[in-house]
């Protein structure tokens, strides 16, 4: 009777363990599009929103900003889609956005002005801005948590998003409002100065250390020569990550050592456990945690 009552609380503490950081768990979604944004002369800009079926409640919600050096990339494409359905499999609906491809048939390499690239950032996290404030209008229809509102970024989409919570002077949203978390995967930012306990959220990071495009610690965009006129100093995740350290402040650093630049996307499908693990306990139950993880 003994070693049958143990099994019984062993196999109830395993089972409470594997399902806590699940919402409410469920193969089953929906899917729709909407426009978030009308622009004049240039096309509408939209997004396609994910939510579990037969939920109870408001959900966190994820806005996923894919890559493509802000010339190119698609909300619709596999790696969008894999994410959005792998989260809402996990209990968050997901808003997979487009947004304004300002550097399409300009670049964004050493030959491109500098203050075109940081003009992209602002233009894409005005965007970003754009489809919260849609949101946060209808949340009625929605039905999420405007309080759990988490960025996640691949690429050119870290550096958006990264912009947004700590650089962007936000003229669209109110200056109360506060993400909840933030997911930047191969990201940067031009400023660590403007991060402050004030408006410091808890950021996870993931970065390949060899990353010769978007710099894993502080180096040039590209790692561009000091006289190109595309030069612009990046603090990557580990000047990022550093930072929040510094200051005492919830991050999450995933560091891979032999790491390139297709770790843009790769944590998608090789960290959805770091990923689930990090939305629980440090956007959804507030924990303090300063994790380094290097592979």
């Amino acid at each position: 009777m003994k070693i049958t009552l143990s099994l019984f609380f062993l196999f109830f503490f395993l089972n409470s363990v594997s399902q806590e950081q699940f919402l409410e768990k469920s193969s089953k979604f929906s899917e729709r599009t909407y426009t978030y944004q009308r622009i004049k002369k240039e096309k509408n800009l939209k997004l396609d929103f994910y939510k579990p079926k037969k939920t109870k409640g408001k959900l966190p919600l994820l806005i996923y900003v894919h890559g493509g050096g802000f010339s190119g990339g698609d909300r619709k494409d596999r790696v969008s889609k894999d994410f959005a359905m792998e989260m809402v499999e996990h209990g968050y609906a997901v808003a997979s956005i487009s947004y304004r491809l300002t550097m399409k048939g300009i670049g964004f390499g050493c030959t491109t002005n500098a203050a075109l690239k940081i003009a992209a950032f602002n233009n894409v996290s005005k965007d970003i801005s754009y489809a919260v404030q849609y949101f946060l209008k209808h949340n009625r229809k929605f039905k999420i948590d405007t309080d759990k509102i988490i960025l996640v970024g691949s690429s050119a989409g870290a550096e958006a998003v990264l912009n947004l919570a700590y650089v962007y002077d936000n003229k669209i949203l109110d200056t109360n409002f506060k993400f909840a978390g933030i997911i930047a995967m191969a990201g940067a930012t031009i400023s660590i100065d403007k991060i402050t306990t004030e408006n410091a959220i808890p950021t996870q990071l993931f970065h390949g250390i060899k990353d010769n495009l978007v710099p894993y610690n502080i180096a040039s965009h590209h790692y561009c020569k000091k006289n190109a006129t595309g030069y612009l100093p990046l603090y990557g995740s580990k000047a990022i990550a550093d930072k929040l350290k510094s200051i005492k402040k919830s991050f999450y650093l995933y560091s891979i050592k032999n790491g390139d630049h297709s770790w843009n996307s790769r944590p998608i499908y090789q960290c959805k456990d770091e990923i689930i693990d990090f939305l629980y306990h440090d956007v959804l139950q507030y924990k303090n945690r300063q994790i380094e993880t290097e592979i």
